[in-house]
């Protein structure tokens, strides 16, 4: 189901995902009034509509979900957010980019995320550009269902300044850093004129790559033992559009698969036929295990 809006135009900020963390009771559950309360102003230190930006984020970016009429931390989120987690103060740049995996692979809270990232194929582009390319994408993924202009052109808006920030603001908000900014996945070329930044991504660890492609494969392909590298590089929700990967730097990561999963997916490329193979059905329990490495 596709899903616009509910960021009340507000970037993901480096500390909201954990933020939400540490409002969880010891079995993890979160009770909803925590975000509508007339508390959650003065425990979240932000302003209301804020608020329910730092909840819309939490549910797109899985760090939970909804569970017996109250929210509840998934595995993920615990395993990285957790006191004695991966990453407690969420200042690893994993952290980063597994969220951007959360919103541009998968999407289900966060359409334009994931059409910017696997659907936009311009070199460039603006954002007018980009409302109508939206707008025939949402006519065709919500069929009878009306979606005013203005939902989909502050959810361009606030897309595009997840990762490239305004030069100029003029409150405080406005020259806080968004969380993804510092992937370098998107620039603002000139005034209004966007561009993606393809090729190798330096703070990309193999574990999140590793991660991410045993997610994708779980999503798009659970029952087949093997995936071609053309379906990791171009396909929808793949680690390369969504990361912006060139070949290369897809190459490099697939060959050193094999150690990083310890043997549980191999590379091979015989006779020009290149493609990953599968050799466990014990896909989650190796997903997890990428997570600890993301954070080596």
């Amino acid at each position: 189901m596709a899903h616009f809006s509910g960021h009340e135009t507000f970037p993901l900020r480096q500390m909201w995902l954990k933020k939400t963390c540490s409002y969880a009771a010891p079995d993890g559950s979160i009770d909803k009034s925590v975000f509508s309360n007339d508390e959650a102003i003065a425990k979240f230190g932000v302003g209301k509509n804020m608020v329910e930006s730092i909840k819309h984020w939490a549910l797109a970016c899985e760090v939970m979900r909804e569970e017996d009429g109250k929210f509840k931390l998934t595995e993920f989120a615990i395993k990285i957010f957790s006191e004695h987690g991966l990453d407690p103060y969420s200042e690893h740049p994993s952290t980063a980019w597994l969220s951007h995996w959360k919103l541009s692979g998968k999407g289900e809270r966060s359409t334009t995320w994931y059409w910017l990232f696997n659907h936009v194929v311009s070199s460039s582009f603006t954002q007018e550009d980009l409302r109508a390319l939206l707008a025939d994408y949402a006519t065709q993924c919500c069929p009878g269902r009306k979606l005013s202009p203005m939902t989909l052109s502050r959810d361009i808006e606030t897309c595009l300044r997840s990762y490239a920030p305004r030069s100029s603001g003029t409150t405080p908000e406005d020259f806080a850093e968004p969380m993804l900014c510092e992937l370098g996945l998107l620039a603002e070329e000139k005034k209004g004129h966007f561009s993606f930044r393809r090729g190798p991504k330096i703070t990309l660890s193999d574990g999140v790559f590793g991660y991410a492609l045993i997610d994708y494969w779980e999503r798009k392909a659970l029952n087949l033992s093997s995936l071609s590298f053309e379906t990791l590089a171009y396909g929808d929700g793949s680690p390369g559009r969504v990361f912006k990967l060139d070949e290369d730097s897809i190459a490099e990561r697939l060959f050193a698969l094999e150690e990083l999963t310890e043997g549980s997916f191999i590379w091979t490329d015989t006779a020009g036929l290149r493609q990953v193979h599968r050799k466990t059905s014990e896909t989650e329990v190796i997903k997890l295990n990428m997570l600890g490495k993301a954070y080596d």
